[in-house]
């Protein structure tokens, strides 16, 4: 170490790096700015085009989900580059989402090899070396990707299946836009939009069914489809829950459901501690594959420190034909 550069490749236990990387202590200062940690002790910060990378064992030909914790330094436009070859996806980190200014992010692949080398790069190229981003705790999860079933066209309705979620770490993890990314870390959705959906937990966050569920954080540039099967003439039933997380986001939410041609505005009054209300579209199908999509109608910020976006929560998305469905 010199000063808080990380000099030699290898210095970093478990990681190789390249190019200009700061190891950073919670608490350390910059400028006026106190530099927290949220996992542990220290971090490491990116310089331009600098990276770290590791080599993980996996499955081949099974899906995994990266989850790490990144924080921007700096007001210039900063984001990430992970890559696990062949795939890599590029992360915007300027929009934050949290008041602490830590964020978590996922990334999924599918494994070529038997061994992946994981690789997050800051490919910013900022006058200022010292504005790079914080990287802290990193996480690999396997990806179990779910089937329809005879109650329930939707596949993943619940959004159980997800990325790694820290328990220490109270913001949610946010799944990037589709264009960012190959392979969904939310299996079977597909975030068709500019800015990212937040994957929450039942352990920090109220969740209307299960342990997990998505807040649409980002009004209607926050939106979740899914292609699902269908047969031309029936009628359908799409049922879910809508509400609020319990993070004083207080407010008139509203979330539009669209399922092919047909739409549905749920309005939901927030008091911003929890509760949830559940609503249904009926859609007669005009394809044998037809999109449904959940967007927030609004942007909303969260009552206790007006800067951090929030939005409905959606969760228990259900697709039955109605003349299968089963007697309540």
């Amino acid at each position: 170490m010199k000063g808080t550069v990380v000099v030699g490749r290898y210095t970093i236990p478990g990681w190789v790096n390249e190019g200009f990387v700061e190891y950073i202590k919670s608490g350390q200062k910059q400028g006026d700015m106190l530099l927290v940690v949220p996992e542990g002790a220290y971090a490491v910060r990116l310089g331009n085009e600098a990276s770290i990378k590791q080599k993980i064992k996996v499955i081949k030909g099974m899906y995994y989900s990266i989850t790490f914790s990144a924080a921007r330094t700096c007001a210039q436009e900063e984001r990430l580059n992970v890559t696990v070859a062949p795939d890599s996806g590029v992360l915007p980190i300027q929009t934050v989402y949290s008041s602490s200014g830590w964020d978590n992010y996922a990334w999924a692949f599918k494994a070529i090899y038997e061994v992946a080398e994981l690789i997050i790069h800051n490919p910013g190229v900022e006058e200022d070396p010292a504005c790079g981003p914080l990287i802290d705790a990193v996480a690999i999860k396997a990806l179990y990707p779910p089937r329809p079933t005879n109650k329930n066209s939707v596949k993943n309705g619940g959004f159980e299946e997800g990325p790694y979620v820290f328990p220490n770490t109270p913001w949610g993890v946010l799944i990037p836009p589709n264009i960012e990314d190959d392979h969904s870390p939310l299996p079977a959705w597909i975030v068709e939009s500019l800015k990212a959906v937040k994957y929450i937990d039942s352990a920090h966050y109220f969740v209307p069914q299960g342990r997990r569920a998505v807040e649409l954080v980002a009004g209607k540039e926050s939106a979740i489809a899914q292609i699902v099967r269908t047969i031309v003439g029936k009628m359908y039933r799409l049922s879910f829950a809508v509400g609020d997380a319990n993070n004083s986001c207080v407010g008139s939410l509203v979330v539009e459901a669209f399922a092919g041609k047909d739409t549905l505005k749920v309005p939901y009054e927030s008091k911003g501690k929890g509760g949830f209300k559940r609503a249904e579209l009926k859609f007669k199908a005009v394809s044998n594959r037809t999109r449904i999509m959940f967007l927030s109608t609004f942007y909303t910020m969260r009552s206790d420190d007006f800067s951090s976006l929030c939005g409905p929560v959606l969760d228990d998305v259900k697709l039955l034909s109605i003349q299968t469905s089963p007697n309540p």
